[in-house]
């Protein structure tokens, strides 16, 4: 079997700033006067969201939780399983989830069942990308970036098997 590995730019580096500083005014007026709590989801969404935090004026705390939902390829095994959990406590909490790509729909759909659960005041999700054409599940996002085709993304923290995340575009791989 042969692995795709030759990244095309699909969404330039410009074009991300551009969504992720919109993202942040939005949110901005959203959570400026409530205590926020962004979650991102492990291994994809730390750039995005180290962006998106340094594009935000207010006081905010910064937590991360890992799943799993994927094998190694680029193919969704259809199960979530918590890989590294939650160390704050979330009742009363406001809880913006921040991901790099929705994708399915599942592994955020269980992510937003889970909080619930914790007693959040509220869970929202903001998605720096959106991959609608392959959702099997469901989910509301509050904060959208931008709509992308069904390609295997990398780069700006996508990765495949681990590899292309230091990528500063939106790449798609190519054969």
């Amino acid at each position: 079997m042969s692995y795709p590995t030759k990244p095309r730019v699909l969404i330039p580096r410009a074009e991300i700033d551009d969504v992720v500083t919109r993202l942040a005014a939005e949110i901005s007026r959203d959570y400026r006067d409530k205590n926020l709590l962004m979650l991102g989801i492990l291994k994809g969404a730390f750039v995005f969201m180290a962006d998106l935090v340094r594009r935000l004026d207010f006081p905010l705390e910064v937590e991360f939780i890992r799943l799993s939902s994927y094998s190694s390829g680029q193919q969704t095994q259809g199960s979530v399983k918590v890989v590294q959990g939650l160390r704050r406590n979330l009742k009363g909490r406001h809880v913006l989830i921040v991901e790099d790509i929705v994708d399915t729909g599942i592994t955020l759909s269980f992510l937003i069942d889970y909080l619930k659960k914790k007693k959040a005041s509220s869970v929202r999700l903001c998605a720096l990308t959106d991959k609608v054409s392959r959702r099997r599940v469901p989910v509301e996002i509050d904060y959208k970036g931008l709509t992308v085709p069904d390609k295997f993304l990398v780069g700006y923290g996508l990765d495949f098997n681990e590899q292309y995340r230091n990528l500063p575009d939106i790449c798609v791989l190519e054969d």
